[in-house]
């Protein structure tokens, strides 16, 4: 009786951590995630500015090949780091239609600062930087290196 008892208590303990796991990753435009919910699947994670023109010429680029690859997740991360109240007028004024990731990517993947943008970088399903990009992309030049690190 004492085990059976105690089994339950460790089932419900169990449930309840993993019904609590914590988003610890915080996407503006879009749900919070964390690694374990990102596990599996494929990141992009675009660096980019308002001050950077090539940035706001590769924008429209990078939502089209998020739109033709709904199985992977493609983010955009403000390189000055600014409080949604100062980004989301730059997300209308830019057309950054895609999530944007609030939380620093360097302490997710650790993921070092470029030191120029714009900055593109493919994280594997299992969490690791696969490929570092520090010139604009276009949709066609980001679905070749897509094919690339899927082995295709």
């Amino acid at each position: 009786m004492i085990i059976m008892k105690n089994m339950i208590i460790y089932s419900i303990f169990t449930l309840c951590l993993i019904g609590c796991q914590k988003n610890d990753i915080q996407i503006h435009n879009g749900e919070d995630t964390s690694l374990a919910k990102l596990s599996g699947t494929l990141v992009v994670i675009n660096y980019w500015a308002d001050w950077c023109p090539p940035c706001l010429k590769e924008m429209p680029e990078l939502v089209s090949f998020s739109n033709q690859n709904d199985d992977i997740k493609v983010y955009a991360y403000n390189f000055d780091q600014l409080e949604i109240e100062d980004l989301d007028p730059q997300i209308k004024r830019f057309g950054v239609d895609i999530p944007s990731i609030i939380s620093y990517p360097g302490e997710i993947w650790s993921i070092e600062s470029p030191l120029t943008l714009p900055a593109t970088y493919f994280i594997n399903e299992q969490g690791i930087v696969i490929k570092s990009l520090f010139k604009p992309q276009t949709a066609d030049s980001l679905n070749e290196i897509l094919l690339e690190v899927r082995g295709l």
